[in-house]
């Protein structure tokens, strides 16, 4: 576990310089970066297991639509706050020990939801889901950060993109789980406890191999030159080298704000699309290709960065290819019958868009030195939240109700809602986000 692990052949005057200048990559960073990927898949499983049987459980334990949307939303606001005591953790504890209470906090939540089926005289069972939901989203702020943190300390340059392709897109591949999962699992009312239970198994192991594995918070050698002179300023000077970093402050309101609109469209598309008369499996599917080819956009993209370190290209032309796929869904969308051409647009607005998260996330890494990795992630992703908060007002602001007859599978009840204004203020955001973006 300890020893130094080769390196592929494409980097042989890269290894040969390291070993010259004493950088070393253990093997155990792999390790590392297996148990963050598996807290992070569990925690955002976690975070989506309610909402595709919310009808189930809003019957089962007697709440409300609202309420049950609520243990999906806490991770959302309670992100903010929460979210500039993770910066500090992760740059004054330690890398080990927030992974650590991470893995506690995510488990303790995963087993506290289920307490209502241990108790039977339990009269108030949405605050016991809505505490383990809540120490969920506590954790959740710890791991999200995590990635770009380990890949800085802990990978060669080769491969720090990469190693933060798997940590970052391991968030998404829960929400994809999540979806098909909890469906496929509770069929009636009386299979919720064993969807409650199968969800406590990711976190168990999660927890167990952080608390067993980890020993330590960086490596005894560095793996490159930009670990070996990593500072970690303290967070306060690190807030004010960041405040005055033009790249960094750019790339964070536009990176933010594609976090805020994909946050936003995952959660809207149903709603768009059952105004056309189209299926929540529909809607479903097109959720799911969106992250699976997100993921794969990812993959290619990260081995292609860690090669080429075009950073900044790589993310200006995702943008703007973003953009003009926001445009096809704008008219597409408000159409119908078109499940094949959404269908290829939702894999398209991954591959374009989603697929650049961690590259992204990497520049930001990139123009920040020499504040902690940590810190100049977390406040793009508190950013990003907040933005998505914003984002999700000014969208449903935007609507307007139908005056003509339609084909609406909507389900709550109202008339449908008129998106198309919404779908081009978005792909214009993107576009300008793009162009705003400088090399740094």
């Amino acid at each position: 576990m300890a020893g130094e692990e080769e390196d592929r052949p494409g980097a042989d005057a890269t290894s040969a310089l390291g070993a010259l200048l004493g950088y070393r990559a253990y093997a155990r960073r792999w390790v590392f970066l297996l148990v963050l990927s598996l807290l992070n898949f569990s925690n955002a499983a976690l975070w989506l297991s309610f909402a595709p049987v919310a009808d189930t459980i809003a019957h089962h334990f007697f709440l409300s639509t609202k309420q049950i949307n609520w243990l999906s939303l806490i991770y959302l606001v309670a992100s903010i706050p929460s979210g500039v005591v993770a910066i500090w953790v992760l740059d004054s504890v330690g890398l080990r020990w927030a992974t650590i209470v991470c893995a506690w906090l995510n488990f303790f939540g995963s087993v506290f939801r289920t307490l209502p089926f241990l108790f039977i005289e339990i009269q108030d069972p949405f605050a016991f889901l809505m505490a383990g939901q809540s120490l969920c989203a506590l954790a959740q702020t710890l791991v999200i950060f995590s990635p770009a943190k380990l890949a800085a300390l802990w990978f060669p340059e080769h491969q720090r993109a990469t190693a933060n392709m798997i940590g970052t897109m391991s968030n998404p591949l829960g929400i994809l789980v999540a979806n098909l999962l909890s469906p496929a699992l509770v069929k009636k009312e009386k299979d919720i406890p064993l969807m409650l239970g199968i969800y406590i198994i990711p976190a168990g192991l999660a927890c167990l191999l952080a608390t067993a594995c980890l020993w330590e918070s960086v490596p005894p050698s560095p793996p490159s030159a930009g670990a070996a002179h990593s500072t970690s300023e303290k967070f306060l000077d690190g807030l004010k080298l960041l405040l005055r970093n033009r790249a960094y402050i750019i790339l964070a309101v536009c990176f933010g704000g594609g976090i805020g609109i994909f946050s936003s469209f995952s959660v809207l598309l149903e709603q768009v699309l059952c105004v056309k008369g189209y299926s929540n499996e529909f809607a479903g599917l097109c959720g799911a290709l969106f992250i699976v080819f997100g993921v794969l956009g990812a993959l290619v993209l990260s081995l292609y960065v860690d090669r080429t370190k075009q950073f900044t290209e790589v993310v200006k032309i995702g943008f703007c290819l973003t953009s003009i796929v926001c445009v096809a869904f704008a008219l597409v969308s408000q159409l119908q019958g078109q499940t094949l051409a959404l269908a290829a647009i939702c894999s398209l607005l991954g591959l374009c868009g989603f697929s650049v998260a961690p590259i992204a996330m990497e520049l930001v890494i990139e123009c920040s030195f020499p504040v902690g990795e940590g810190t100049a992630a977390g406040l793009v992703i508190v950013l990003g939240q907040a933005e998505g908060l914003l984002i999700m007002v000014l969208l449903t602001a935007l609507t307007v109700r139908r005056a003509e007859p339609s084909v609406s599978t909507c389900q709550d009840g109202q008339g449908p809602l008129d998106w198309t204004a919404v779908s081009w203020w978005c792909s214009s955001t993107l576009g300008t986000g793009a162009y705003r973006l400088r090399p740094t």
